[in-house]
């Protein structure tokens, strides 16, 4: 352990420079902002996950025309559109389950 008198000071701690100071306070902030920005987020995903779902709502049952195969189903307000291996997209009613259109993709 060095003695007193070969420290700078007389063993005294030296006095912190002013910028270090300024330096010390900015990055205490930054750990500060860091955090808070963490929690944050933290508690959106929280939020955003216990919240249940609105998905669209599915219906009981599609009937499909005679000869053909779904390939794909999207949703939209108040209809749903079947894609079908025929290379036709079926639009239904969602409250009827009627065919309101067909249309043809390709040539």
């Amino acid at each position: 352990m060095p003695d007193k008198e070969d420290t700078p000071n007389g063993g005294e701690a030296a006095p912190a420079l002013p910028e270090l100071r300024f330096l010390k306070a900015l990055v205490t902030a930054l750990a500060g902002v860091m955090i808070v920005g963490l929690l944050a987020i933290l508690a959106i995903l929280v939020i955003r996950f216990s919240q249940d779902p609105a998905g669209p709502v599915l219906p009981a049952e599609i009937t499909l025309p005679a000869g053909t195969t779904a390939r794909a189903i999207t949703f939209g307000p108040g209809w749903y559109a079947v894609v079908t291996e025929q290379e036709e997209i079926l639009i239904f009613d969602t409250p009827t389950g009627t065919l309101r259109q067909t249309v043809q993709i390709g040539d």
